[in-house]
Order: structure tokens, then C-alpha cells, then sequence
């Protein structure tokens, strides 16, 4: 098994056993956060229903010029403000089995200045 392979079954190994103990509410929903080369995702889940209430990306952002590190912390602005239009303040952190580092902390970091309580 090449290594980029074992890499991604351990990050899903990871992410199963975050997701064994983190779960959403419509009152406080999951964010759930995908971290790929170039962009990076987050989208507001209610597991109860199984339905996305928000969801934001940098690929949003294809005018925007900067590091990676800084569109993440946008897109967690972005969110956290599509949640404030539906009256979400209160979410739960799904780090999706990476490291919470880089541009998964600048995301958390830019959806708490936007108004979202972890």
C-alpha cells in the first residue's frame, strides 16, 4: 500500500472514531470541515434529519488572492454569517479526522469572530 493511501484510511480511521462521540442537533448543529489540497469545506449538518442547513467553501472566494491559511478563516466567517441568517449560534466541532492545525484552526478561529459558539 503506497503512502498518500495509508495516510487517507487513517485520517477516515480518525474521523470514525471522532464521529462515534460528536453528533448534531437542529439547536447545534455539526461542522463539519473536508480539507482538500487547494480548498477547503465546511457545512453545518443536522444528523438527526440528515440534511445540510449551511455550507461554505473558498472555492466561493475564486476572485480572492491569498494564503490558504487566510481563505479558511474567511470561509469560517462566511459560514458562521449563514448561520447567524437561520439562528444557529451554538454548533459542535467536527475536525473530520485532521489535525487541529493551519487552516483547520483559522477556520475554527474565523467562524468564532463571526458570531459561532463551539
Amino acid at each position: 500500500m503506497n503512502q498518500s493511501k495509508q495516510k487517507r484510511i487513517k485520517r477516515v480511521i480518525r474521523h470514525a472514531r471522532v464521529r462515534s462521540v460528536v453528533s448534531g442537533t437542529a439547536q447545534r448543529p455539526r461542522l463539519s470541515v473536508f480539507r482538500a489540497n487547494r480548498h477547503i469545506y465546511a457545512q453545518l449538518i443536522d444528523d438527526g434529519s440528515g440534511k445540510t442547513l449551511a455550507a461554505a467553501s473558498t472555492q466561493e472566494f475564486k476572485a480572492a488572492k491569498g494564503k490558504k491559511t487566510d481563505l479558511a478563516g474567511e470561509v469560517g466567517k462566511a459560514l458562521a454569517k449563514k448561520a447567524a441568517q437561520q439562528n444557529i449560534k451554538r454548533v459542535v466541532f467536527d475536525r473530520g479526522g485532521f489535525a487541529y492545525h493551519g487552516r483547520l484552526k483559522a477556520l475554527a478561529d474565523g467562524a468564532r469572530q463571526g458570531g459561532l459558539e463551539f
